[in-house]
C-alpha cells in the first residue's frame, strides 16, 4: 500500500520535482499544496501519512499550520518535517537536524533525503 505524503511549500517548482520524484518510486502517493491557508484542509481531506512543511511561506507560516494539525485530536497523530532554507545543511549537523523539537530538512533537499527520512519517521511509527 503506497504511503500518502503531503508537500506544503510556496515554491511550486519544488513541490513539482518532491511530487514527480517520490510517485517515480510507486512507493508513494504525494499531494501538494503551495499555500501554507490550503493546507489544513488538504490534511484533512487528504489524510497523510507525513506532512513535508515549508516553514517560511508568505501567507500562514508552516508554524501556524503545524500549530493548528496539533490542535485537533484527529490529526494530531501525523508526523511531519519541516523543509527550511533559513538554516544552511552545515549548521543541521550541530542542531541534530531539530529546530525546537522537530525534525527538519535544509533545502535544497535531495529525494535520497526526503526518501530515507519518509522511511525512518514511517518505521519508527509502525
Amino acid at each position: 500500500m503506497k504511503k500518502k505524503i503531503l508537500v506544503v511549500d510556496d515554491e511550486v517548482i519544488l513541490t513539482k520535482m518532491v511530487k514527480l520524484n517520490l510517485e517515480r518510486t510507486v512507493n508513494y502517493e504525494v499531494h501538494t499544496e503551495n499555500e501554507g491557508s490550503k493546507a489544513l484542509q488538504a490534511v484533512r481531506d487528504f489524510k497523510p501519512d507525513l506532512i513535508f512543511m515549508d516553514v517560511m511561506m508568505p501567507d500562514m507560516s508552516g508554524d501556524e499550520v503545524i500549530a493548528e494539525i496539533r490542535d485537533d485530536p484527529k490529526l494530531s497523530s501525523i508526523p511531519y518535517v519541516f523543509m527550511t532554507a533559513i538554516i544552511s545543511k552545515a549548521e543541521t549537523e550541530d542542531m541534530g537536524n531539530t529546530i525546537g523539537g522537530n525534525e527538519f530538512l535544509a533545502k535544497p533537499v535531495k529525494t535520497e533525503e526526503i526518501i530515507a527520512t519518509i522511511e525512518r519517521i514511517l518505521e519508527s511509527k509502525a
